[in-house]
């Protein structure tokens, strides 16, 4: 896995993909697994949610336990209309960040991909840090590209496409909003 020195949205949120220690890289491959993608599907979610508490969110499970930096995103609910939180991991790419919607290699569509197609406007927080942004789909390029990033990132990103069938996998490439002007004298 190759570190990086974060720019763009990733120096915005200090969002650094760094080495795994050996534990972190023996969790990395056991996650990989279908059996172990099942579980983590069920568990992390709350696991983060619960240790982002506890550290008073300075860390997660998923970078305690396998050295991956997580952001939380908070779409609107395309439904409820209310605020959605999921921590994910952000795959830097160029000056910006990708997210992309493998749900672990379930066969479902994950629900914060359904909602940045319906409202693209979203919040990334990382670390206390937070920066409103717009997610676009990635073009056929930049998929490309960031679907080798990510296959460096975390190997388990071509195992959970692998054995995706039956949709595609949404990538969004993430800007940050525009600011509003002041208004003019």
């Amino acid at each position: 896995m190759l570190p990086s020195t974060p720019v763009g949205l990733a120096a915005d949120l200090d969002y650094r993909i760094t080495a795994p220690n050996v534990v972190q890289r023996g969790v990395r491959v056991a996650a990989s697994t279908r059996p172990g993608s099942t579980v983590l599907a069920r568990i992390l979610p709350s696991l983060d949610r619960s240790v982002t508490r506890l550290s008073r969110g300075r860390t997660t499970a998923a970078e305690l336990l396998a050295g991956l930096p997580v952001v939380e995103v908070t779409t609107t609910g395309r439904r409820s209309g209310r605020a959605r939180r999921t921590q994910l991991i952000a795959i830097p790419i160029g000056d910006t960040l990708a997210l992309l919607g493998t749900n672990f290699g379930q066969a479902s569509t994950p629900t914060w991909a359904l909602n940045l197609e319906a409202d693209p406007t979203a919040v990334l927080t990382h670390q206390h840090r937070r920066v409103t942004v717009v997610a676009r789909p990635a073009t056929e390029a930049e998929r490309t590209a960031v679907l080798e990033r990510a296959a460096q990132v975390y190997l388990g990103y071509p195992k959970y496409l692998g054995r995706i069938s039956g949709r595609t996998v949404r990538i969004f490439i993430l800007t940050p909003a525009p600011t509003a002007e002041p208004p003019r004298p």
